[in-house]
């Protein structure tokens, strides 16, 4: 059509997105053919993605098509065991932690794994350093420096106004930056800070959404004065894995190294003799907490491959096994 426009997918509410390009912002929704085609929620927009749109009056549009996704990061939803697309087309995966509760080692590097595995760099923030004393802040640092080698990091407070300019000059012209982490670390604050005001809120969207006014996104794609593009999303109890193979193998590379001097080619690295990767472990070569999470996040890929009846049938086996388990306790129970 003579109206189509390329535009970019800023926000998702439910059952509309936010697009915007040099023309301003449109409240749009999906064709009904392009919800026919779609065979998973990877086949929707999401907030990041390139779209061809349809101009409507008042404001609103028609998402004709996505253009080609550059990179995407994704997780597979621990409630419903679906994909979840989380953004598309990012330079960079800030993972935010806090220095309090919320700090995790093995949980930096599930992030790192989803971010990898769709092309993306990851980068560390590290914040609300004002709540520590400096000496603990060195320890942490050096933690990180020691197990996160290559990926940059930021130490931040919002209280303190530290490494925030730190922050500013990280973030270049024409790159879009995500914010990662568990509920209440601050990314939401710390994009305020980038933004100099309090413009992350609720906003109001027309009835056309379907859900009246006060509706607030899930994902809000903001731009700096810089050039630069930063996205918020809501914190995130578990990060689940996906099929994130290349991921995997980018994250734990010394790993993958080592196994290919295993004795056996079908190494499961867990108790094998001639075991390269295990003998690195007892040495301290490889540190003993990124080898057990590395097992971790492994065993949770290779179960997402499997066909849905491949997962189906080993859920039917393991419930055979507890019930089977559940008879041999009960007759020992009678014996004795």
């Amino acid at each position: 059509m003579e109206n189509k426009q390329k535009a970019r997918v800023i926000s998702e509410y439910r059952g509309a997105y936010k697009v915007k390009n040099e023309k301003g912002e449109f409240l749009a929704k999906v064709t009904g053919k392009k919800m026919f085609d779609a065979s998973s929620r990877e086949d929707y927009p999401a907030v990041g993605d390139w779209v061809a749109i349809d101009e409507l009056p008042e404001s609103q549009a028609v998402i004709k098509d996505i253009l080609p996704r550059r990179t995407i990061i994704k997780r597979r939803a621990i409630e419903k065991g679906s994909v979840q697309v989380i953004a598309t087309n990012i330079d960079v995966a800030f993972v935010v932690e806090s220095v309090g509760r919320d700090y995790n080692l093995n949980r930096f590097e599930r992030y790192f794994v989803i971010a990898r595995d769709g092309g993306i760099k990851p980068a560390i923030i590290l914040n609300k350093i004002d709540l520590i004393p400096k000496d603990d802040l060195d320890i942490k640092l050096e933690e990180l420096k020691k197990r996160f080698p290559d990926v940059d990091v930021i130490a931040t407070s919002i209280v303190r106004n530290e490494g925030l300019d730190e922050l500013k000059k990280y973030i270049e012209k024409d790159k879009t930056y995500c914010f990662l982490g568990s509920s209440g670390v601050g990314k939401s604050s710390l994009i305020n800070k980038l933004l100099g005001g309090e413009l992350i809120k609720t906003e109001d969207i027309s009835s056309y959404s379907e859900r009246g006014k006060h509706i607030t996104t899930n994902r809000q794609m903001y731009f700096l004065e810089s050039g630069g593009a930063v996205i918020d999303n809501p914190g995130m109890r578990e990060v689940g894995m996906t099929n994130v193979g290349e991921g995997i193998v980018d994250l734990f590379d010394e790993i993958f190294e080592l196994s290919r001097k295993c004795k056996y080619k079908d190494c499961t690295h867990t108790h094998e003799s001639g075991c390269e990767v295990l003998a690195a472990v007892e040495s301290g070569k490889i540190d003993r907490d990124k080898y057990l999470n590395y097992l971790n996040i492994k065993k949770e890929s290779d179960y997402y491959e499997m066909t849905d009846l491949e997962r189906r049938e080993k859920d039917r086996d393991f419930g055979k096994f507890l019930n089977k388990a559940k008879k041999s306790l009960k007759d020992y129970g009678h014996k004795n």
